[in-house]
C-alpha cells in the first residue's frame, strides 16, 4: 500500500489552506521564508509554541484567518513560500541524474532518535540531530531515503537549573495531534497498526508520519489501547527507564521497523543501521527469509549484503550489551520459532570470550558495509573491533569512514545566506560542496560580513540574557540581580562558546583549571574576553551534572558574574543562536573520545572559529589557517594530558586568539580573513550533502547493486557465495605453509606463472626508497580441499614511517602445483628480512563476491 495521511480540518479559507501542507511537512524547518511566513501569523504564539507550526494553526482565533487572506503583504509571503515549496518538489535532482536506474529501490535509515526541529523533540543531541540532517539532504538530494524510528510520549527531557546549579529534568507529555506528524491510514481510511512480538507476547505500534521534503520518517508508537501498561511506556521515553524498557525499544526498532516498512508496501533494498540501536532488524528479517524456505546461512548472507551500519561510538562502555537471558527473554517468539537456528543467531551478537550480547557485534555481523564518522574515529573503530576480525593489523579491519557534516540550510544564519546569495555564485547553496563556489567569499567586503556577524552576535546575547531572566526568575533571586542578568555580556568583548552534552571526556569544566588565569583573560578592561556554557547531562549521569553544578558556580562569583553565563535547556533553537552567534567555538575533549562532533561544523560555516583538540572531524580538518588546535602529549597519562591541554588553552588564548580579535581596533581584518578562511576550507566539506553523496556512492548504490545481484535466478549468486563461505570456515584447518624457504639476493624478480584473482588488497603499498638489495622467497602451501585460486598468498612485514609501524603485503605468485594439493609461492623482497624473525607468509580466502579483503576474518600465518 501507498502510505495514506489525512490532513485535519483546521478551517482555513481556500485562499491559505496550503498553510496545513506547509506545516506538516518537516520542509518548513529550513527554509526561512516557510519559517517567517508562520511567525507572521502570531509572533508571540509562534514562540510560545516552540516554533511548531501545526500547533500555531490549531490554536489560532479562526477569526484571524480571513484577514490575513486579505492582507496582501501575508499574501505575496504565502504565494512565494508555495512556489519555492512546489519547485522544490518538482526539481531534478542529483539522485535522478547520477542514479536514474535506480529511483524505485529504496533505502530504510533506522535510528533511535532523530532531531529535526524543536518543534519535534525526540532527540537527545549529536546522533539525532544527525539523523535529522541526513534525511534532509537526502531530500534535497532526491536520495530514496525512508526513515525508520520511535515516537516518544515524553521525548528526551526539558532542563531546568536551580538556584544551586543543580540540574532538574523535567516530564512534559506530548500531544501527537500537536505536533508535525500524522497517523499513517490503511485502504480502508482507518489508522494503520502493526504488530510486533516483545517476549511471549504481541505489542501493536501505531505508526506515525513525519514528512521530511521528499522524503518520510515513519515513527513507532507503542502507546496504543490493548497493550499492557508496562508495554505502552515502552515508547515513553528516549534513553529513558532500565535495561528492559531499553532492550525493549531497540526490539521494537529493529523488528517493528522491518514490520512497518511491510505494512507500508515500501520495497527497500538497502537498510542503513544508524548505531547498534536498531540491529534487531536482522532478526526480523531472518525470520523473514527463514519463513520463506531460504537455509540460514544463505539468509544471513542476504542480510549482510544489503545493510550498512555506522558506529558513532569510541568508547566501549558506550555500546549496548545485553545478559544472553535477556535477549532469549524478549526474544523468545523468534527463538521457539527457528530453535534450531538459536544459537547461530545468539552467537551473531556475541563477541569472543564475551557472555554479553553486543549490539554492535550484531550490527558487524550482519553488516557487510560498516563505518566510523571520521578519519579518526575509523581508526579507533577499527583498533577497538580488531579482536573481532581475527586481530590483523587494524588498518586492514573492514571498518571504513565516513566523516559527518551538517545540514547547510538548517544551520546557517539567514543573515549570512542573504550575504553570500549577493557574492556567492547563484546556485551556491545547492552547489556547496564544490570548493570553487566559495572562493568567491574572498569578494565580500570585511565590514559588511563583520557587521552581519555583528548582528548575529547581538541577537544571541539577547537570546542569552532572556534565558538568564526566565532562569533567576523561576529560582526565586532577588529584583537586582535578575536586572543585572539582563544586562550580562557585550556584543564587543571576544565571545566563546561550549555547548554540547555534559559527559566527563567532553570536559566542559577544563577552562577553570586556572582561575587566576581566567579571571586576568575576562576582566581584561581593554581586550575582555566571555565564556558562555549550555548542555544536559543524561539524568543518571551525577559526574556530568557536577560539571553542570561546578560551572554555574563559578558563574556566581564576583569576578566571573556575567561574563561566564550557564544557559539551561540546550536544544536546536538555542544551538543555532549560540553556533551563529559567538566568534570562537571551543571543544577539549579527552583524545580520541570524540567520534566526530558537529556543533564546530556550524559555527564554522557561520564564521565563528574553531579552537580545538585535534580530535574527531577537526583532526582533518584543522589545517592551521582555519582555526586554532589545543596541544598536548596524546600518548600520556589522562592527568598530563589535561595539564598540557589547560595550558595549551590559556597560553593560546593570551598570545593568539585574544591578541588577533584585537588588532587593529574596531575591525581586526586579520580576525576576518580568518573566518573568510575557516568557512572557504570546512563549509564545502563538512556538510551533510557531501556526506549523504558519500554515504550514496560508498555504500548504499554498491550495497543495492550487490543485492540486487544476489537476489536474481532465484538466489543463485548468494547461494553460492554462502556456500561458499561455508565450504571455506569448515575446511579452512587444513590450510598450512608446509615450508618456506629464503633465496639468495637477486635483484631481479623470478617470472610469475598465474596472477591470484581477486588479490588487491587495501594496505599501503610501501614506501618509495634508494633500491636496495632483493632476494627470493619460495613457499609451499598445503590447501586440503581448498582451491588454491580461492585464496591469497601474502608476505607481510612492517615498515617505520614517521614513528609509527605500517604493514607491508607482498603478493606471492603461484609458480607450480605440486602433489597432494600443494602448491609452490614465490616473491622478491628486501634481502635483510628473514622468515619469522622479521616477515610471516599469510594466506586469506578470496572472492569476487567479497565487499572487503577480510570479509571472512579468516588467515593463515607461518
Amino acid at each position: 500500500m501507498n502510505p495514506k495521511v489525512s490532513y485535519p480540518n483546521i478551517g482555513l479559507p481556500h485562499k491559505i489552506e496550503r498553510l496545513v501542507e506547509l506545516a506538516y511537512n518537516l520542509w518548513f524547518s529550513w527554509n526561512d521564508d516557510a519559517l517567517e511566513l508562520f511567525a507572521s501569523i502570531d509572533r508571540q504564539r509562534w514562540e510560545q509554541t516552540l516554533h511548531n507550526p501545526v500547533q500555531l494553526l490549531l490554536e489560532t482565533d479562526s477569526a484571524a484567518w480571513n484577514p490575513l487572506s486579505k492582507d496582501p503583504v501575508f499574501m505575496e509571503s504565502y504565494e512565494r513560500v508555495c512556489s519555492h515549496w512546489d519547485t522544490y518538489l518538482n526539481e531534478t535532482t542529483w539522485f535522478q541524474n547520477t542514479y536514474p536506474a535506480h529511483l524505485q529501490q529504496s533505502i530504510a535509515y533506522f535510528s533511535a532518535e532523530f532531531g529535526f526541529h524543536e518543534s519535534l523533540q525526540i532527540y537527545s543531541g549529536g546522533l539525532g540531530i544527525l539523523a535529522g540532517d541526513h534525511c534532509k539532504s537526502a531530500s534535497d538530494l532526491g536520495i530514496p531515503l525512508i526513515g525508520i524510528g520511535l515516537l516518544y510520549k515524553r521525548g528526551y527531557f526539558l532542563q531546568k537549573i536551580n538556584q544551586d546549579g543543580q540540574q532538574q529534568a523535567e516530564q512534559i507529555i506530548y500531544d501527537f495531534t500537536k505536533l508535525p506528524v500524522l497517523p499513517v491510514l490503511n485502504a480502508d481510511g482507518e489508522e494503520l497498526v502493526i504488530q510486533a512480538s516483545i517476549a511471549d507476547r504481541p505489542v501493536q505500534l501505531k505508526i506515525w508520519q513525519a514528512r521530511v521534503g521528499r522524503m518520510s520518517v515513519f515513527l513507532l508508537d507503542a502507546d496504543v489501547e490493548g497493550n499492557s501498561s508496562w508495554d505502552r511506556e515502552i515508547t515513553a521515553q528516549l534513553y529513558g527507564g532500565n535495561q528492559d524498557i531499553r532492550i525493549a525499544q531497540e526490539v521494537l526498532l529493529g523488528t517493528g521497523g522491518v514490520k512497518a516498512l511491510r505494512a507500508l508496501g515500501l520495497p527497500t533494498a538497502v537498510y542503513h543501521i544508524n548505531e547498534g540501536h536498531a540491529a534487531f532488524q536482522a532478526f526480523e528479517r531472518i525470520n523473514e527469509q527463514l519463513s520463506a524456505g531460504v537455509p540460514f546461512h544463505v539468509a544471513l548472507e542476504m542480510i549482510r549484503a544489503s545493510s550498512v551500519f555506522t558506529t558513532h561510538t569510541p568508547v566501549p562502555a558506550g555500546h549496548d550489551a545485553f545478559t544472553v537471558g535477556m535477549i532469549e527473554y524478549y526474544c523468545s517468539s523468534l527463538f521457539e520459532k527457528w530453535n534450531n537456528h538459536k544459537q547461530e543467531l545468539l552467537q551473531l551478537g556475541q563477541g569472543h570470550g564475551n557472555q554479553l550480547f553486543n549490539m554492535t557485534h550484531l550490527a558487524l555481523n550482519t553488516a557487510a558495509m560498516r563505518n566510523g564518522v571520521s578519519k579518526l574515529h575509523g581508526e579507533v573503530s577499527r583498533d577497538m573491533f580488531r579482536s573481532f576480525h581475527g586481530n590483523i593489523h587494524e588498518q586492514e579491519v573492514p571498518i571504513n569512514h565516513i566523516t559527518n557534516g551538517v545540514h547547510m540550510p538548517s544551520w546557517l544564519a539567514p543573515e549570512l545566506k542573504e550575504l553570500f546569495s549577493r557574492f556567492l555564485p547563484g546556485h551556491w547553496l545547492t552547489d556547496q560542496t564544490s570548493g570553487t563556489t566559495w572562493k568567491s567569499l574572498e569578494l565580500i567586503p570585511p565590514q559588511s560580513l563583520w557587521d552581519v556577524h555583528t548582528q548575529l552576535k547581538e541577537k544571541m546575547i539577547q537570546f542569552a540574557r532572556a534565558n538568564l531572566v526566565e532562569q533567576y526568575s523561576r529560582n526565586g533571586l532577588p529584583t537586582a540581580q535578575i536586572k543585572e542578568a539582563s544586562g550580562y555580556l557585550s556584543a564587543k568583548a571576544l565571545t566563546i562558546g561550549f555547548a554540547r552534552r555534559f559527559a566527563t571526556y567532553k570536559r566542559a569544566n577544563l577552562i577553570f583549571n586556572d582561575l587566576d588565569r581566567l579571571d586576568r583573560l575576562v576582566n581584561n578592561p581593554e581586550r575582555p574576553v566571555q565564556f558562555l556554557f549550555a548542555g544536559k547531562a543524561h539524568p543518571a549521569d551525577q559526574p556530568g551534572q557536577e560539571m553542570i553544578r561546578e560551572i554555574h558556580r563559578i558563574s556566581l562569583i564576583d569576578r566571573f558574574r556575567g561574563k561566564i553565563v550557564l544557559l539551561e535547556n540546550y536544544d536546536m533553537n538555542m544551538a543555532r543562536h549560540l553556533v551563529q552567534g559567538v566568534d570562537i567555538w571551543l571543544n577539549n575533549p579527552r583524545r580520541p573520545y570524540e567520534a566526530s562532533g558537529t556543533s564546530g561544523q556550524k559555527a564554522a560555516m557561520n564564521g565563528a572559529i574553531n579552537f580545538s583538540i585535534l580530535d574527531g572531524w577537526w583532526e582533518e580538518g584543522y589545517d592551521g589557517s582555519n582555526g586554532w588546535s589545543i596541544e598536548g602529549n596524546n600518548d600520556a597519562d589522562p592527568h598530563t594530558q589535561e595539564l598540557e591541554n589547560t595550558e595549551s588553552i590559556y597560553t593560546t588564548l593570551e598570545q593568539k586568539i585574544v591578541p588577533l580579535y584585537y588588532n587593529q581596533g574596531p575591525l581586526s581584518t586579520d580576525w576576518i580573513a580568518r573566518m573568510k578562511r575557516s568557512i572557504q576550507t570546512l563549509a564545502p566539506v563538512y556538510n551533510t550533502d557531501r556526506m549523504v553523496m558519500d554515504y550514496t556512492n560508498k555504500a548504499y548504490v554498491p550495497s543495492l547493486k550487490r543485492t540486487l545481484l544476489f537476489v536474481a535466478n532465484q538466489l543463485d549468486l548468494v547461494t553460492k557465495v554462502a556456500d561458499y563461505k561455508r565450504f571455506i570456515i569448515s575446511n579452512w584447518h587444513h590450510v598450512h605453509v608446509l615450508h618456506v624457504k629464503d633465496e639468495s639476493s637477486d635483484n631481479d624478480a623470478s617470472p610469475v606463472l598465474a596472477t591470484v584473482p581477486g588479490s588487491a588488497g587495501s594496505v599501503p603499498e610501501a614506501s618509495s626508497k634508494p633500491a636496495q638489495p632483493l632476494k627470493g622467497v619460495t613457499a609451499q602451501i598445503a590447501f586440503g580441499p581448498i582451491w588454491y585460486k580461492d585464496t591469497v598468498v601474502e608476505i607481510v612485514y612492517y615498515e617505520q614511517r614517521e614513528q609509527e609501524w605500517f604493514p607491508v603485503v607482498v603478493m606471492m605468485e603461484p609458480v607450480q602445483e605440486l602433489l597432494d594439493r600443494v602448491v609452490q609461492y614465490h616473491a622478491t623482497l628486501p634481502a635483510h628480512l628473514e622468515h619469522l624473525a622479521h616477515y610471516k607468509i599469510r594466506i586469506r580466502p578470496v572472492s569476487a563476491s567479497f565487499v572487503s579483503s577480510f570479509e571472512l576474518p579468516l588467515f593463515t600465518m607461518s
